[in-house]
Protein backbone atom coordinates (compact mmCIF):
# COMPACT_ATOMS: atom_id res chain seq x y z
CA UNK A 1 0.00 0.00 0.00
CA UNK A 2 1.23 3.51 -0.82
CA UNK A 3 1.55 6.10 1.89
CA UNK A 4 -1.25 8.70 1.94
CA UNK A 5 -0.46 12.19 0.72
CA UNK A 6 0.04 14.20 3.90
CA UNK A 7 -1.13 17.80 4.03
CA UNK A 8 0.51 19.60 6.95
CA UNK A 9 -1.31 22.67 8.25
CA UNK A 10 0.84 24.80 10.56
CA UNK A 11 -1.46 26.83 12.82
CA UNK A 12 -5.05 26.49 13.97
CA UNK A 13 -6.20 30.10 13.63
CA UNK A 14 -8.44 31.63 10.97
CA UNK A 15 -6.47 30.32 7.99
CA UNK A 16 -5.45 27.02 9.53
CA UNK A 17 -8.92 26.04 10.72
CA UNK A 18 -10.87 27.24 7.69
CA UNK A 19 -8.38 25.68 5.26
CA UNK A 20 -8.48 22.31 7.04
CA UNK A 21 -12.28 22.50 7.29
CA UNK A 22 -12.68 23.04 3.57
CA UNK A 23 -10.06 20.43 2.73
CA UNK A 24 -11.82 17.75 4.76
CA UNK A 25 -15.06 18.55 2.97
CA UNK A 26 -13.64 18.56 -0.55
CA UNK A 27 -11.37 15.55 0.01
CA UNK A 28 -13.98 13.45 1.78
CA UNK A 29 -13.62 10.54 -0.63
CA UNK A 30 -9.81 10.60 -0.50
CA UNK A 31 -9.83 10.75 3.32
CA UNK A 32 -12.23 7.83 3.51
CA UNK A 33 -10.06 5.80 1.13
CA UNK A 34 -6.89 6.62 3.07
CA UNK A 35 -5.29 8.37 0.10
CA UNK A 36 -4.93 11.70 1.94
CA UNK A 37 -4.12 12.66 5.53
CA UNK A 38 -4.60 16.17 6.95
CA UNK A 39 -2.45 17.02 9.98
CA UNK A 40 -3.02 20.28 11.88
CA UNK A 41 -0.26 21.33 14.28
CA UNK A 42 -1.36 24.08 16.66
CA UNK A 43 -0.29 25.28 20.15
CA UNK A 44 -3.91 25.38 21.36
CA UNK A 45 -6.77 22.90 20.77
CA UNK A 46 -9.07 25.71 19.69
CA UNK A 47 -9.40 28.64 17.31
CA UNK A 48 -9.95 32.02 18.95
CA UNK A 49 -12.43 34.38 17.28
CA UNK A 50 -10.45 37.50 18.17
CA UNK A 51 -13.07 40.17 17.30
CA UNK A 52 -15.04 38.93 20.32
CA UNK A 53 -12.16 39.30 22.79
CA UNK A 54 -13.20 42.83 23.90
CA UNK A 55 -16.73 41.63 24.66
CA UNK A 56 -15.34 38.61 26.51
CA UNK A 57 -13.19 40.96 28.57
CA UNK A 58 -16.23 43.11 29.34
CA UNK A 59 -18.30 40.07 30.34
CA UNK A 60 -20.82 40.34 27.48
CA UNK A 61 -19.78 36.91 26.14
CA UNK A 62 -18.59 33.84 28.01
CA UNK A 63 -14.93 33.03 27.24
CA UNK A 64 -15.77 29.49 26.11
CA UNK A 65 -17.98 30.90 23.35
CA UNK A 66 -15.12 32.93 21.90
CA UNK A 67 -13.19 29.77 21.03
CA UNK A 68 -14.00 26.95 18.60
CA UNK A 69 -12.82 23.42 19.56
CA UNK A 70 -10.73 22.11 16.67
CA UNK A 71 -11.24 18.41 17.41
CA UNK A 72 -14.99 18.81 17.07
CA UNK A 73 -14.93 20.93 13.92
CA UNK A 74 -12.04 19.12 12.20
CA UNK A 75 -13.20 15.61 13.00
CA UNK A 76 -11.57 14.09 9.89
CA UNK A 77 -8.20 15.72 10.56
CA UNK A 78 -5.39 14.66 12.87
CA UNK A 79 -4.91 17.38 15.48
CA UNK A 80 -1.46 17.64 17.06
CA UNK A 81 -1.14 20.03 20.00
CA UNK A 82 2.36 21.35 19.69
CA UNK A 83 4.59 23.87 18.00
CA UNK A 84 6.46 23.73 14.71
CA UNK A 85 10.01 24.85 15.46
CA UNK A 86 11.41 24.85 11.93
CA UNK A 87 10.65 23.72 8.39
CA UNK A 88 13.05 22.27 5.83
CA UNK A 89 10.86 22.42 2.76
CA UNK A 90 13.60 21.12 0.50
CA UNK A 91 13.34 17.85 2.43
CA UNK A 92 9.58 18.19 3.07
CA UNK A 93 10.22 17.94 6.81
CA UNK A 94 8.96 19.93 9.80
CA UNK A 95 10.55 19.79 13.26
CA UNK A 96 7.99 20.05 16.03
CA UNK A 97 7.61 19.72 19.76
CA UNK A 98 4.46 18.42 21.43
CA UNK A 99 3.21 18.06 24.99
CA UNK A 100 4.36 14.44 24.88
CA UNK A 101 7.89 15.25 23.75
CA UNK A 102 8.23 17.68 26.64
CA UNK A 103 7.11 15.01 29.13
CA UNK A 104 9.22 12.25 27.59
CA UNK A 105 12.32 14.41 27.36
CA UNK A 106 13.08 12.98 23.92
CA UNK A 107 13.37 16.32 22.17
CA UNK A 108 11.69 17.52 18.99
CA UNK A 109 10.38 15.08 16.39
CA UNK A 110 10.41 15.10 12.60
CA UNK A 111 7.21 15.11 10.58
CA UNK A 112 7.33 14.62 6.83
CA UNK A 113 4.68 16.02 4.49
CA UNK A 114 3.73 16.34 0.83
CA UNK A 115 1.83 19.66 0.90
CA UNK A 116 2.54 22.46 3.38
CA UNK A 117 0.07 25.12 4.52
CA UNK A 118 1.93 27.57 6.72
CA UNK A 119 -0.46 29.77 8.68
CA UNK A 120 0.96 30.35 12.19
CA UNK A 121 -0.60 33.81 12.38
CA UNK A 122 1.17 36.64 14.18
CA UNK A 123 2.46 37.61 17.60
CA UNK A 124 2.45 40.91 19.44
CA UNK A 125 4.98 43.40 18.13
CA UNK A 126 6.79 44.85 21.10
CA UNK A 127 9.39 47.61 21.27
CA UNK A 128 12.35 47.91 23.66
CA UNK A 129 10.38 49.99 26.15
CA UNK A 130 11.93 49.84 29.64
CA UNK A 131 9.61 48.04 32.05
CA UNK A 132 7.30 46.66 29.37
CA UNK A 133 8.27 42.98 29.81
CA UNK A 134 7.65 43.29 33.56
CA UNK A 135 4.43 45.31 33.62
CA UNK A 136 2.85 45.15 30.16
CA UNK A 137 -0.36 43.21 29.47
CA UNK A 138 -1.12 41.82 26.02
CA UNK A 139 -4.53 41.48 24.39
CA UNK A 140 -4.32 38.78 21.75
CA UNK A 141 -5.60 35.62 23.43
CA UNK A 142 -8.72 34.71 25.37
CA UNK A 143 -6.56 34.09 28.43
CA UNK A 144 -5.18 37.64 28.22
CA UNK A 145 -8.69 39.08 27.75
CA UNK A 146 -10.07 37.36 30.85
CA UNK A 147 -6.90 38.11 32.78
CA UNK A 148 -7.28 41.80 31.92
CA UNK A 149 -10.91 41.81 33.07
CA UNK A 150 -9.90 40.23 36.39
CA UNK A 151 -7.03 42.71 36.69
CA UNK A 152 -9.25 45.78 36.14
CA UNK A 153 -11.77 44.69 38.77
CA UNK A 154 -8.93 43.79 41.13
CA UNK A 155 -7.54 47.33 40.78
CA UNK A 156 -10.92 48.72 41.73
CA UNK A 157 -10.88 46.47 44.80
CA UNK A 158 -7.42 47.77 45.73
CA UNK A 159 -8.52 51.39 45.27
CA UNK A 160 -11.60 50.78 47.39
CA UNK A 161 -9.68 49.36 50.33
CA UNK A 162 -6.37 51.28 50.39
CA UNK A 163 -5.65 54.27 52.62
CA UNK A 164 -2.80 55.44 50.37
CA UNK A 165 -4.00 58.14 47.90
CA UNK A 166 -1.05 57.51 45.56
CA UNK A 167 -1.79 53.79 45.38
CA UNK A 168 -5.47 54.52 44.80
CA UNK A 169 -4.71 56.87 41.89
CA UNK A 170 -2.29 54.37 40.31
CA UNK A 171 -4.81 51.54 40.65
CA UNK A 172 -7.53 53.59 38.94
CA UNK A 173 -5.32 54.71 36.01
CA UNK A 174 -5.46 52.47 32.94
CA UNK A 175 -3.10 53.09 30.00
CA UNK A 176 -3.71 51.44 26.60
CA UNK A 177 -0.99 51.69 23.96
CA UNK A 178 -2.14 51.34 20.34
CA UNK A 179 -5.08 52.95 18.53
CA UNK A 180 -6.02 50.08 16.24
CA UNK A 181 -8.97 47.73 16.58
CA UNK A 182 -7.62 45.80 19.56
CA UNK A 183 -6.66 48.81 21.65
CA UNK A 184 -9.71 50.98 20.99
CA UNK A 185 -12.30 48.21 21.33
CA UNK A 186 -10.68 46.74 24.45
CA UNK A 187 -10.44 50.14 26.13
CA UNK A 188 -14.01 51.13 25.18
CA UNK A 189 -15.56 47.86 26.37
CA UNK A 190 -13.61 47.76 29.63
CA UNK A 191 -14.32 51.42 30.38
CA UNK A 192 -18.01 50.66 29.89
CA UNK A 193 -17.74 47.66 32.21
CA UNK A 194 -15.73 49.50 34.88
CA UNK A 195 -18.08 52.49 34.86
CA UNK A 196 -21.00 50.13 35.47
CA UNK A 197 -19.08 48.20 38.13
CA UNK A 198 -18.27 51.39 40.05
CA UNK A 199 -21.90 51.70 41.18
CA UNK A 200 -21.33 48.72 43.49
CA UNK A 201 -18.40 50.37 45.31
CA UNK A 202 -19.23 52.79 48.11
CA UNK A 203 -16.10 54.89 47.59
CA UNK A 204 -15.24 54.53 43.86
CA UNK A 205 -17.04 56.75 41.37
CA UNK A 206 -16.86 56.49 37.56
CA UNK A 207 -15.12 59.88 37.39
CA UNK A 208 -12.36 58.52 39.68
CA UNK A 209 -11.21 56.15 36.92
CA UNK A 210 -8.69 57.53 34.44
CA UNK A 211 -8.41 55.94 30.99
CA UNK A 212 -5.61 56.93 28.62
CA UNK A 213 -5.19 55.85 24.98
CA UNK A 214 -1.69 56.40 23.55
CA UNK A 215 -1.27 56.32 19.76
CA UNK A 216 1.96 57.10 17.90
CA UNK A 217 0.25 58.26 14.68
CA UNK A 218 -2.16 61.18 14.18
CA UNK A 219 -5.33 59.04 14.01
CA UNK A 220 -7.04 55.98 15.46
CA UNK A 221 -8.93 53.18 13.71
CA UNK A 222 -7.43 53.91 10.28
CA UNK A 223 -9.46 51.02 8.79
CA UNK A 224 -12.76 52.91 9.17
CA UNK A 225 -11.48 56.06 7.45
CA UNK A 226 -10.41 59.50 8.63
CA UNK A 227 -13.93 60.87 9.23
CA UNK A 228 -15.07 57.92 11.34
CA UNK A 229 -11.73 57.93 13.15
CA UNK A 230 -12.27 61.56 14.17
CA UNK A 231 -15.80 60.68 15.33
CA UNK A 232 -14.38 57.85 17.44
CA UNK A 233 -11.96 60.26 19.10
CA UNK A 234 -14.80 62.68 19.91
CA UNK A 235 -16.89 59.82 21.30
CA UNK A 236 -14.08 58.57 23.52
CA UNK A 237 -13.13 62.04 24.76
CA UNK A 238 -16.80 62.68 25.49
CA UNK A 239 -16.54 59.81 27.99
CA UNK A 240 -13.52 61.50 29.66
CA UNK A 241 -11.08 59.09 27.99
CA UNK A 242 -7.74 60.83 27.45
CA UNK A 243 -6.73 60.20 23.81
CA UNK A 244 -3.09 61.12 23.13
CA UNK A 245 -2.20 61.22 19.42
CA UNK A 246 1.37 61.40 18.05
CA UNK A 247 2.54 60.18 21.43
CA UNK A 248 4.64 57.15 22.39
CA UNK A 249 5.18 55.16 25.55
CA UNK A 250 8.84 55.63 26.46
CA UNK A 251 8.97 53.74 29.75
CA UNK A 252 6.80 51.99 32.30
CA UNK A 253 9.44 51.14 34.88
CA UNK A 254 8.50 51.29 38.55
CA UNK A 255 4.82 51.30 37.52
CA UNK A 256 5.10 54.80 36.03
CA UNK A 257 4.09 55.26 32.39
CA UNK A 258 6.33 57.93 30.86
CA UNK A 259 4.99 59.34 27.58
CA UNK A 260 6.94 61.12 24.84
CA UNK A 261 5.11 64.38 25.59
CA UNK A 262 6.63 64.39 29.07
CA UNK A 263 3.57 63.11 30.94
CA UNK A 264 4.24 60.75 33.86
CA UNK A 265 1.35 58.52 34.84
CA UNK A 266 1.63 56.34 37.96
CA UNK A 267 -0.35 53.26 36.90
CA UNK A 268 -0.66 49.56 37.63
CA UNK A 269 -2.14 48.81 34.19
CA UNK A 270 -0.34 49.14 30.84
CA UNK A 271 -2.09 47.28 28.01
CA UNK A 272 0.06 46.84 24.89
CA UNK A 273 -1.83 46.53 21.59
CA UNK A 274 0.60 48.37 19.32
CA UNK A 275 0.55 46.06 16.33
CA UNK A 276 1.64 42.55 15.45
CA UNK A 277 4.49 40.86 13.59
CA UNK A 278 4.79 37.52 11.76
CA UNK A 279 5.24 34.41 13.90
CA UNK A 280 8.92 33.61 14.62
CA UNK A 281 8.69 30.20 12.92
CA UNK A 282 8.70 31.89 9.51
CA UNK A 283 12.33 32.86 10.04
CA UNK A 284 13.13 29.21 10.76
CA UNK A 285 12.14 28.01 7.29
CA UNK A 286 13.88 27.89 3.92
CA UNK A 287 10.94 29.70 2.31
CA UNK A 288 11.29 33.20 0.75
CA UNK A 289 10.37 36.15 2.99
CA UNK A 290 9.81 39.81 2.20
CA UNK A 291 11.32 42.76 4.05
CA UNK A 292 8.61 42.56 6.73
CA UNK A 293 9.25 38.90 7.44
CA UNK A 294 6.15 37.60 5.68
CA UNK A 295 6.13 34.81 3.09
CA UNK A 296 6.27 35.94 -0.52
CA UNK A 297 3.17 34.52 -2.19
CA UNK A 298 1.52 34.50 -5.58
CA UNK A 299 -2.10 35.49 -6.21
CA UNK A 300 -2.88 31.73 -6.14
CA UNK A 301 -1.67 31.71 -2.49
CA UNK A 302 1.30 29.51 -3.34
CA UNK A 303 4.66 30.43 -1.85
CA UNK A 304 6.58 32.23 -4.57
CA UNK A 305 9.07 30.08 -6.47
CA UNK A 306 8.40 27.01 -4.35
CA UNK A 307 6.25 24.01 -5.14
CA UNK A 308 3.83 22.35 -2.72
CA UNK A 309 3.91 25.22 -0.19
CA UNK A 310 0.98 27.52 0.49
CA UNK A 311 0.25 30.42 2.83
CA UNK A 312 -2.40 33.02 3.67
CA UNK A 313 -3.41 35.44 6.40
CA UNK A 314 -0.95 37.31 8.63
CA UNK A 315 1.99 35.14 7.54
CA UNK A 316 1.56 35.78 3.81
CA UNK A 317 2.33 38.75 1.56
CA UNK A 318 -0.42 38.21 -1.04
CA UNK A 319 -0.69 40.60 -4.02
CA UNK A 320 -3.98 42.49 -4.17
CA UNK A 321 -5.15 41.91 -7.75
CA UNK A 322 -8.19 44.16 -7.22
CA UNK A 323 -6.03 47.24 -6.61
CA UNK A 324 -4.82 49.65 -9.30
CA UNK A 325 -1.80 50.43 -7.14
CA UNK A 326 1.17 48.35 -8.35
CA UNK A 327 2.75 46.11 -5.73
CA UNK A 328 -0.05 46.54 -3.21
CA UNK A 329 -0.65 43.59 -0.90
CA UNK A 330 -3.78 42.35 0.86
CA UNK A 331 -4.10 43.69 4.40
CA UNK A 332 -3.33 41.08 7.07
CA UNK A 333 -6.79 41.04 8.64
CA UNK A 334 -9.53 38.52 9.38
CA UNK A 335 -11.68 39.58 6.45
CA UNK A 336 -8.99 38.56 3.96
CA UNK A 337 -7.80 35.56 5.99
CA UNK A 338 -11.16 33.77 5.97
CA UNK A 339 -11.68 34.33 2.26
CA UNK A 340 -8.10 33.42 1.41
CA UNK A 341 -8.47 30.13 3.29
CA UNK A 342 -11.32 29.11 0.99
CA UNK A 343 -9.31 29.77 -2.18
CA UNK A 344 -6.20 28.21 -0.67
CA UNK A 345 -8.01 24.94 0.12
CA UNK A 346 -9.59 24.82 -3.34
CA UNK A 347 -6.19 25.36 -4.97
CA UNK A 348 -4.61 22.56 -2.96
CA UNK A 349 -7.39 20.21 -4.07
CA UNK A 350 -6.97 21.40 -7.67
CA UNK A 351 -3.22 20.84 -7.43
CA UNK A 352 -3.68 17.29 -6.13
CA UNK A 353 -6.11 16.55 -8.95
CA UNK A 354 -4.07 18.23 -11.66
CA UNK A 355 -6.58 21.00 -12.25
CA UNK A 356 -5.86 24.72 -12.88
CA UNK A 357 -5.51 27.08 -9.92
CA UNK A 358 -7.46 30.29 -9.43
CA UNK A 359 -6.38 33.67 -8.11
CA UNK A 360 -7.53 35.23 -4.86
CA UNK A 361 -9.43 38.43 -5.63
CA UNK A 362 -11.50 40.22 -3.03
CA UNK A 363 -12.06 43.96 -2.82
CA UNK A 364 -11.99 45.24 0.75
CA UNK A 365 -15.60 46.07 1.66
CA UNK A 366 -14.94 48.12 4.78
CA UNK A 367 -14.68 47.85 8.55
CA UNK A 368 -16.77 47.98 11.70
CA UNK A 369 -15.63 48.75 15.24
CA UNK A 370 -17.35 48.75 18.62
CA UNK A 371 -16.87 51.64 21.05
CA UNK A 372 -18.69 49.95 23.92
CA UNK A 373 -22.30 48.99 24.51
CA UNK A 374 -24.62 50.54 21.86
CA UNK A 375 -21.78 52.63 20.41
CA UNK A 376 -19.65 52.06 17.33
CA UNK A 377 -18.34 53.24 13.97
CA UNK A 378 -18.53 51.60 10.55
CA UNK A 379 -17.45 52.28 6.98
CA UNK A 380 -18.94 49.55 4.79
CA UNK A 381 -19.49 49.61 1.01
CA UNK A 382 -18.83 53.35 1.06
CA UNK A 383 -21.49 54.04 3.71
CA UNK A 384 -20.53 55.62 7.01
CA UNK A 385 -22.43 54.71 10.16
CA UNK A 386 -21.95 55.70 13.78
CA UNK A 387 -23.57 55.17 17.14
CA UNK A 388 -26.18 52.45 17.60
CA UNK A 389 -26.54 51.48 13.88
CA UNK A 390 -22.77 50.92 13.62
CA UNK A 391 -22.73 48.93 16.87
CA UNK A 392 -25.62 46.78 15.65
CA UNK A 393 -23.85 46.20 12.32
CA UNK A 394 -20.68 45.24 14.21
CA UNK A 395 -22.54 42.57 16.16
CA UNK A 396 -24.51 41.31 13.16
CA UNK A 397 -21.41 41.03 10.99
CA UNK A 398 -19.34 39.13 13.54
CA UNK A 399 -22.24 36.89 14.51
CA UNK A 400 -22.49 35.87 10.86
CA UNK A 401 -18.73 35.19 10.72
CA UNK A 402 -18.13 33.26 13.94
CA UNK A 403 -17.71 29.57 12.99
CA UNK A 404 -20.37 26.88 13.58
CA UNK A 405 -24.08 27.25 14.22
CA UNK A 406 -23.47 26.11 17.81
CA UNK A 407 -21.33 29.17 18.53
CA UNK A 408 -23.70 31.54 16.74
CA UNK A 409 -26.64 30.33 18.84
CA UNK A 410 -24.73 30.54 22.12
CA UNK A 411 -23.39 34.03 21.43
CA UNK A 412 -26.83 35.28 20.39
CA UNK A 413 -28.37 33.77 23.53
CA UNK A 414 -25.79 35.48 25.73
CA UNK A 415 -26.35 38.83 24.04
CA UNK A 416 -30.09 38.44 24.59
CA UNK A 417 -29.66 37.55 28.27
CA UNK A 418 -27.18 40.38 28.85
CA UNK A 419 -29.79 42.79 27.48
CA UNK A 420 -32.39 41.50 29.95
CA UNK A 421 -30.26 41.19 33.08
CA UNK A 422 -27.49 43.13 34.82
CA UNK A 423 -23.81 42.77 33.96
CA UNK A 424 -21.61 40.32 35.85
CA UNK A 425 -19.00 42.18 37.91
CA UNK A 426 -17.14 39.22 39.40
CA UNK A 427 -13.36 38.90 39.19
CA UNK A 428 -12.14 35.31 39.04
CA UNK A 429 -8.47 36.06 39.55
CA UNK A 430 -7.89 32.60 41.03
CA UNK A 431 -8.37 31.13 37.55
CA UNK A 432 -4.86 32.30 36.67
CA UNK A 433 -3.32 30.43 39.64
CA UNK A 434 -5.82 27.65 40.46
CA UNK A 435 -3.41 25.66 42.67
CA UNK A 436 -2.30 28.60 44.82
CA UNK A 437 -4.76 27.95 47.66
CA UNK A 438 -4.05 24.21 47.75
CA UNK A 439 -0.28 24.79 47.71
CA UNK A 440 -0.66 27.12 50.68
CA UNK A 441 -2.77 24.57 52.54
CA UNK A 442 -0.36 21.72 51.74
CA UNK A 443 2.76 23.66 52.74
CA UNK A 444 4.40 22.53 56.00
CA UNK A 445 3.51 24.74 58.96
CA UNK A 446 6.14 27.22 60.12
CA UNK A 447 8.54 26.03 62.79
CA UNK A 448 7.79 27.84 66.07
CA UNK A 449 10.10 25.63 68.14
CA UNK A 450 12.51 28.40 69.10
CA UNK A 451 9.70 30.65 70.31
CA UNK A 452 8.10 27.86 72.36
CA UNK A 453 11.39 26.86 74.00
CA UNK A 454 12.13 30.41 74.98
Amino acid sequence: MTEPARILVVGGGYVGMYTALRLQRQLRAELRAGAVEIVVVTPEPYMTYQPFLPEAAAGSISPRHVVVPLRRVLDRCRIVIGEVLSVDHAKRTAILSTLATAEEGTGAVDLTYDELVIAPGSVSRTLPVPGLPDHGIGFKTVEEAIGLRNHVIEQMDIASSTRDPALRDAALTFVFVGGGYAGVEALAELEDMARYTARYYHNVKPEDLRWVLVEASNRILPEVGAEMGRYAIRELRGRNIDVRLETRLESCEDRIAVLSDGTRLPTRTVVWTAGVKPAPVLAETDLPLNERGRLRCTAQLAVEGVGHAWAAGDAAAVPDVTSDEPGKECAPNAQHAVRQAKVLAENIVASLRGQPLKEYAHAYVGSVASLGLHKGVAHVYGRKLKGYPAWFMHRAYHLSRVPTFNRKARVLAEWTLSGLFKREIVSLGSLEHPRAEFELAAAPPPDHGDKLSS
